[in-house]
């Protein structure tokens, strides 16, 4: 499978199984909006894009495999050691989602190139909680910023003893020290100070700023004639310079004579900084009905400054494909990820209405399989390679077997994206290999864990 059928496509599933199936170092952009575990249950009105579609921002401790804070463990020690923490210090409510992230983000720190970048859109209610997650997996020194994003209205209001709530935080991480950097610019609304009072005769507002030296400041450097005059301290700027100044007719001339020139306001630029206040949410055509919907010029933004054409733009949490309408119209490839299948219905209906442009897409509900890797069959020398490796000990329980005793497993099933290749092959014992059966290993530790406190319950019961 090429490189490109993983492309302009939507998988409707669970997304870390998506995940599971891509290929390593596929990925130049990935931006997310996950839900904000803020304990509400989102629904798009009746007769919007978006009607039938529904999410659940609520999480609970079993809904999550407890087992694979042990899977994580091995790779991942001090970050299961956080998460496990949390649980004391905020609810278990918040471990939860917490393991649900840090899941995924391992995933897309695998599959993003290492000149590529992530985006984590959240807010206040997990947002600290997400920081450290990514200073674990991205690397704290891969920080890049904080970025503010005020909306155009309060979407969270609480009494009159809080603040009202009106911005999101997006943090923005990179793999590596190379990566893609490219700043925005945007024009300045307002004069703050209000000097820009004069109007010329195109009705434009301009100040009228001195271009000469003055004896507070001594002789400048650039003394020199210019169409029959020499000021007493020399120009502000070189010749070729004013000459080029003359030429657009922003110099002011009175009786042969030129000490000021007109500096207009919409010559005003700014570049972009980590607060981000011109972006309003999405208004008009652009509503789809979602109410959690981000902008097409916020993600156009991100977009722009860090990626090229022709890069791929990935959403793992895609809802109403904001960001593969605005990757699309951009000239980016892109992969959308929900769990939701009627954002198919919608991202089809966006991409034809505005994007203008539908074309080369994909839509499945099929988990893509890894063409990065070597596809290795199961055979007795890689149950030798294993057993060696396991030191004789099955992967669930962690018993001692005889290698005739054991059987090759998939740790990752190939019906959630793993693949036949070496890395993703264990030794269980049959007892644990029926018990797991297609599922995850999350599953199979769980099992084990209830069974030992089961055991344990019984042992002192009986003394």
């Amino acid at each position: 499978m090429p490189e490109e059928s993983f492309t302009n496509t939507l998988y409707t599933n669970d997304n870390l199984f998506i995940l599971n199936g891509l290929n390593s170092d596929l990925v130049d952009l990935i931006y997310l909006d996950p839900p904000f575990n803020t304990n509400r249950i989102y629904s798009a009105p009746i007769g919007s894009k978006a009607a039938g579609t529904s999410f659940s921002d609520m999480w609970k401790w079993q809904d999550i495999n407890e087992a694979y804070l042990e899977t994580m463990a091995d790779k991942y020690p001090i970050l299961a050691r956080f998460i496990a923490n949390v649980g004391g210090t905020h609810s278990k409510a918040m471990m939860a989602y917490l393991t649900y992230m840090a899941q995924r983000i391992i995933e897309m720190h695998r599959v993003l190139k290492d000149t590529g970048s992530l985006y984590l859109h959240c807010d206040p209610t997990a947002s600290h909680y997400l920081k450290i997650l990514l200073d674990l997996i991205f690397k704290k020194n891969n920080f890049r910023n904080e970025i503010t994003w005020k909306r155009n209205e309060v979407w969270k209001k609480y009494s009159d003893k809080r603040y009202d709530v009106g911005t999101d935080i997006i943090f923005w991480y990179s793999k590596s020290d190379d990566y893609l950097y490219k700043p925005q610019f945007i024009k300045s609304k307002n004069d703050p100070s209000n000097s820009y009072k004069l109007i010329d005769e195109n009705g434009k507002k301009y100040q009228s700023v001195l271009i000469t030296g003055h004896k507070s400041l001594g002789k400048s450097s650039n003394m020199y004639e210019y169409k029959g005059y020499t000021p007493e301290y020399g120009w502000t700027v070189e010749k070729e310079q004013l000459v080029e100044m003359d030429e657009q007719g922003l110099l002011i001339w009175k009786d042969g004579i030129c000490k000021r020139y007109k500096k207009y306001l919409d010559e005003r630029t700014e570049r972009v900084n980590s607060l981000w206040t011109d972006i309003t949410t999405a208004r008009g055509k652009e509503r789809t009905g979602y109410s959690t919907q981000k902008p097409l010029a916020l993600l156009k933004r991100i977009i722009q400054t860090s990626s090229n054409e022709g890069d791929i733009v990935m959403d793992p949490f895609c809802g109403c494909a904001t960001t593969c309408v605005a990757a699309q119209q951009l000239g980016r490839q892109w992969l959308g990820i929900d769990i939701e299948k009627q954002a198919v219905n919608l991202l089809v209906e966006r991409l034809s209405d505005d994007a203008g442009m539908f074309k080369d897409f994909v839509a499945t509900q099929l988990i893509p399989q890894r063409t990065d890797i070597q596809i290795v069959q199961p055979s007795q020398s890689i149950k030798e390679r294993l057993y060696k490796q396991q030191n004789g000990k099955c992967n669930g329980c962690g018993n001692e077997y005889l290698m005739k005793d054991m059987e090759i497993d998939h740790i990752i099933p190939k019906a959630k994206g793993g693949g036949d290749y070496y890395e993703n092959y264990q030794l269980l014992c049959a007892s644990c290999n029926r018990i797991k059966g297609t599922r995850p290993m999350d599953y199979l530790r769980m099992k084990i864990k209830v069974r030992e406190e089961m055991l344990g319950n019984e042992v002192i019961f009986g003394e």
